[in-house]
This record gives C-alpha cells, structure tokens and sequence, in this order.
C-alpha cells in the first residue's frame, strides 16, 4: 500500500510569490494515497531535508513528492537524503512547480491550480514506481588525451602529476599545436615558444605519460571507465628508438616541399622535424612526398644516417587496442580557408594578403624570416598594413556566424608588432565592433591605439591591385563615407573552424556536436567540460572559439573532472535506462541506429521455452554502462518491447490519466 508525502516548497518566494503553496498542500493531502502533506520555505535547506526525514518516521511514508523546482536542480539532493531513510532513492518524483509554473504564469488562480495538476500528476506516478538499483562498474585508472596542442598538453601534465597513467595522442609528427607557432600571447607579450615548449618537455619527461604522436584514433568501444580504443600508428620510417635527431638526413634529402607548419612561407625536406623544438625531437619520413617510398629511386637519407638500421622503408602502419577509464579530446581547431569564402579579397591571388597565422610566422624570431617583417611576394618591408577583422566570423551568408573571440586582441597584438618592428610603419585595422573580455585586454587594445593603430569602424567589402600595391576599399560607419587605404601588405584575420578530422573523432566516442561543428557539451554551465557520453570531456577549442587563457583553464577543469573519476576502484551507475523485453522482442532493429550512445545491439540467442525451444533468434540487447536513459529506443520499438526504467509507459500514462481526474 503506498504512502505517500507531499512537501511543497516556497523556493523563497520564487514560488510562493506566484503559487498559494498552502492551498496546493490542502490539496495534496486530499489526493489518493497521500498520507502526509507540508509546505516549507527551503525544502532542500538541511532543515528542509530532516523535516521530510521525520516525517517519514513520524507516519511511515514509502513514497516522497517534492512539489519544487527543477529535478536537474535538486532531485540527486533529495536522493541521496532518501538513502538516510527505508525508502529506496528512486521512489521518489519532483512536480516542477518553479520553471513549469511559477516561473511562466502570473500570479493568480491559475497558476495555483496548475501547481496542484502537477502535483496529482507526480502523485500518481510515484504510486507506479518501482525500486531501483544502481549498479557497480570497475574503472580502468588510465586515461587518454587526444589532441598535443596546449590544451592537451595541460590536460595530461595535470592528470599524470595526480598519479595517474596518461597516453597523449597526437596526429601531427610533434606535439605543440597552433600555439607554437604564434611569436607572442596577448596581453603580456611573453614569447609563444618560451611557455609551450618547457611543457612540452615536461611531457615527453613525465614517467606517467606515454606519448604517442604521428598516431590516431581507429575505433573506439566500451563505456566510461571502461573504454577500448584502438590506436593506429602510423609508419614513421624512422627507428624512433635509435634515432639520435642528428639532422643529417633532413640537411641531405633532396626532396623539398612546401612547409605546412611556416604556411607555405618556405620549404622543408621529405624527412623532417616539424619545427626545430619539435617533441619528439625526431623525424619522420613524409610518405606522399618521399622520393623512395613513392619510386624505389633515392635512399640518401639511408645512406648517410649513422645509425644502422635506423630508416625502414618496410615499416608499416600498426593498429593496437589499449583500455582507458576517461578519455579527454582536445582536438583544436583549424582557420577558414578564407579564399574559398571572399573572392572579392582576391582568393588567394595575391600573396601580399594572408592570414593572421601566416604573420605569426613572418614575425617570429624562429620562422623564415627570422622575425623580419616582409611581403611575400618580394621580401621588401611594408610600411602600410591593413589589418581586417571578423574575416569568416559574424558573417552567416558567407562564412560563420560565430563570433571567434580570440581576434580583436588578435589584431591588436599584431598592430603593436607591426609598429614596434617597422619605424614609421602606418596600420589601419577595420573592424566591425572591438570586444576585449580578458584581464589587462582592454588596456592592451588602448595602448595598440596610443601607439598609433588607426581603428576605422566598417567592413572592407574589396582588395584589388593597382599595379603598385594593394588597396583595401571600404566603409567608415562612424564617417558615413567610403574609405581606401593602400597598403603594402593585408593581414586578415580570420575566423576559427573545429579542425579536420574532429567530426569523425567525435563519432567514434559518440558524442555530438553543435550546428556549426564543435564539440557540444553536456551543459554549457553546468557541465561545460563533460559530453553526453560519460567518461569523454572536452578542453579547450574543440568546443568552440577561445584564447590561450581560456584553453588552459578548461584543460585543467576537464583533467579535475578525469582525477576525480580515476580516483574511485568503482562507480555507480544509474539505474534509470532501457529495458528490453525479450519476449516482445522481434529482432527488427529499428532501436540500434536510433541509439545516440550506440548503448544497443543485436545479438543472436536461442529459445528458452515454448514450442521453439533451442531455436536461434535475434534480439536487442542494451548497455548498462553506455545507455543514458535518453528513451529514444523506446519511441521506435515497433513492439513496445523497451522501456525506460523509472519511465515506463505504464507510469507516463498514469500521469496523464491523473491530470483528467
């Protein structure tokens, strides 16, 4: 026999402002197997919380409702208080009273006799529900970070000083990612290299960090603390064990090609290091463009390498599976390919107008310029630059309609190495608004302005030549009339995009992205490290636009919430998924594809009973440690063979049987 306790809550007077809570507590206690009703002003206060306990003594209640605000807000509260008491923690249901009425409704009536709906409502689905019990899953203590740009590297540093083993993965032949390539980070000026490269060391150093790079992701299964990911290796051509990074083979390769990481700013060999601070400080061979590999004709670096053995032309890809407990991604992001989105900025036709990244190279100490600032097209210094902002960002027609955060200050950092570099140098930076949200941003852009960059509020709508150089035409707003600058070189900068290859990582974990590409959190306030998928987070750009102090942050915040899940032998699971019917079961598959956490699958038995006895047949079997008990399977049985635990069909239909009563 059910018994049940109403305890409806003022919320302080987010509630009590709009809803008679005293009148929806009268209420309650006249409905069908109520035994108990009270009102209070902070249900979820300690107080609040041993009221309700002594009430359960007091009248032997085995069925709670808590008439309050949102379940995301306080049901695992009341659940875990429950587990102080007989009743099981899942015998219990919230009325949303707050978001679902108080918080919609005027004061009145109304709003009070929706509150008391949806407490009869909550009444009678608790009287259906039935006990429920979590389970215990062991975790694997290992985690895995992919993604060696700064983000990743953090993430790891991080997880492996708590004591935890950690692999880094990462694609590129180094890691290092979009930061080692900048010259200086704003607001500071501190030196790019100098930050990044000392973690970069400290990684390849860290004994519980295994670093595996010129590697990706292949497969991924399992659930959280207990995932299986298949790694491929990629051939480096290049014993890594034996390899001393001598160079000789680098200085001797006769094959050149263009430099992805100085932007086609210069060349580099077929064997190479991505840049000379390169982790691991080895090469690797460029199968796609090494002479030998693609014709059997060369063999110089072989030749001239003094280690025996150390280039394998034979080697050969090889995939592995290795087991982790939470998996971190930090796969970055990537700039627009801008040509492909203005031709009326030339396309690419000009080799005077580039992207922000390629300045970075053209200004920093270590690129091919050796920091000298130069055009392209015929290495003479310009002492007019245009800088245009938001190429690519907050434009939905042509490119993103995101803003891409990180380039107002973008733009102000380079206008001061442009004026600090280049005596007498003008700069013009046209911009549509100028957002500095940072400590010390704002007084960066000010003094990028005392300096002497000159801000003009407008888009450039065109680049052209005239022969003699470029000419940027475009709008003054706060001038009302058209404006054209000649200048020797144009920086555009340009908008951040999720970086290739991100949308097939994060199918392989399941999880999902947001409308324009990026990795989606599970809560963007709450959870705003977390997928949907337990056990996968997010740090840094992948999730969309940030700066580097930004990245860094949420790296860490990501490892915490790694440290904290590898910290446990075992964890609970939620009871609350998808339960299959065997015997309604007709094998169709419909719930397979449907399944956003690929938590089901079809799997072959034989009969237990009836007339075919021992006869094989297909049914879906669901995941415990996968399933997230979102109920998309259950709309899609043909069968009515699944249901969602703590959400039956039977439950949801006393609910709406309950609101005509």
């Amino acid at each position: 026999m059910s018994k049940i306790g109403v305890f409806v809550c003022h919320c302080g007077t987010n509630i009590s402002s709009v809803v008679d809570v005293y009148k929806v507590a009268e209420a309650a206690a006249q409905m069908p197997g109520v035994s108990y009703a009270a009102e209070y002003k902070y249900m979820c206060s300690e107080p609040g919380q041993q009221m309700i306990l002594d009430a359960i003594k007091e009248h032997g209640l085995n069925r709670i409702v808590i008439a309050a605000c949102s379940p995301r807000m306080h049901e695992t509260t009341f659940r875990k208080m429950l587990k102080k008491s007989k009743i099981n923690e899942y015998l219990l249901e919230i009325a949303n009273i707050r978001e679902q009425d108080a918080w919609v409704h005027p004061p009145g009536e109304e709003a009070t006799e929706k509150a008391i709906d949806l407490v009869r409502m909550a009444v009678a689905k608790v009287a259906k529900n039935e006990p429920l019990k979590s389970s215990l899953i062991p975790i694997t203590k290992k985690a895995l970070v992919v993604g060696g740009g700064i983000a990743g590297i953090q993430a790891a540093l991080d997880i492996a000083d708590a004591g935890h083993e950690v692999v880094l993965l990462e694609r590129e032949p180094s890691i290092g990612g979009r930061m080692v390539m900048l010259d200086k980070t704003f607001p500071t000026l501190d030196c790019s290299a100098c930050i990044s490269t000392p973690k970069m060391v400290d990684v390849s150093a860290h004994p519980n960090i295994k670093l595996l790079t010129y590697a990706e992701v292949a497969a991924v299964k399992g659930y959280i603390g207990n995932f299986t990911v298949t790694i491929r290796q990629k051939a480096k051509y290049v014993n890594q064990d034996i390899c001393t990074g001598c160079g000789i083979c680098e200085d001797k390769c006769p094959k050149k090609v263009t430099s992805e990481f100085n932007k086609g700013l210069s060349d580099r060999p077929a064997i190479y290091k991505l840049f000379p601070q390169a982790v691991p400080a080895k090469p690797v061979i460029d199968r796609e463009t090494c002479l030998m590999l693609q014709n059997g004709k060369c063999g110089i670096c072989a030749k001239v390498c003094p280690v025996e053995g150390c280039i394998d032309y034979e080697a050969k890809d090889v995939e592995y599976d290795e087991d982790f407990g939470a998996v971190i991604l930090a796969t970055g992001y990537k700039l627009v390919d801008w040509g492909g989105m203005y031709d009326e900025y030339g396309a690419g036709r000009y080799p005077d107008v580039i992207d922000g990244l390629t300045f970075e190279r053209l200004v920093n100490a270590s690129g091919p310029t050796e920091g000298h600032i130069q055009r392209p097209s015929d290495g003479k210094e310009p002492k007019t630059v245009v800088i245009v902002k938001c190429v690519g960002s907050r434009d939905p027609k042509k490119g993103k309609p995101y803003c891409s955060r990180a380039c107002c200050m973008y733009a102000a950092k380079h206008a001061h190495q442009i004026l600090d570099k280049i005596h007498g140098a003008r700069v013009f930076i046209f911009y549509i608004d100028v957002r500095t949200p940072g400590k010390n941003y704002e007084e960066f852009y000010d003094q990028t302005r005392k300096d002497g960059a000159v801000y003009v509020r407008g888009r450039v709508s065109r680049i052209y030549s005239d022969g003699e150089g470029l000419v940027c035409q475009g709008e003054d707003t706060l001038l009302n009339k058209q404006v054209r600058v000649k200048a020797d070189l144009v920086v555009l900068e340009t908008a951040m995009e999720p970086n290739e290859g991100a949308g097939e990582l994060t199918g392989l974990f399941g999880a999902s992205r947001d409308v324009n590409g990026w990795i989606q959190e599970a809560h963007p306030k709450l959870r705003p490290v977390e997928t949907q998928v337990g056990g996968v987070f997010l740090a840094g750009a992948c999730q969309g636009p940030k700066d580097i102090p930004d990245t860094v942050a949420q790296a860490s915040a990501a490892a915490a919430k790694v440290i904290g899940l590898l910290n446990q032998d075992e964890m609970e699971t939620s009871p609350m998924i998808a339960a299959i019917d065997e015997s309604k079961c007709s094998g169709c598959g419909a719930c397979e594809p449907i399944c956003p956490y690929r938590a089901i699958t079809l799997e072959t038995i034989r009969s237990r009973e009836g007339r075919f006895t021992n006869a094989e047949r297909v049914i879906a079997k669901v995941n415990a440690g996968l399933c997230q008990g979102c109920g998309a399977c259950t709309v899609a049985c043909r069968t009515g063979a699944i249901d969602l635990l703590g959400f039956r069909n039977a439950q949801i239909l006393t609910e709406v049987d309950a609101l005509w009563q």
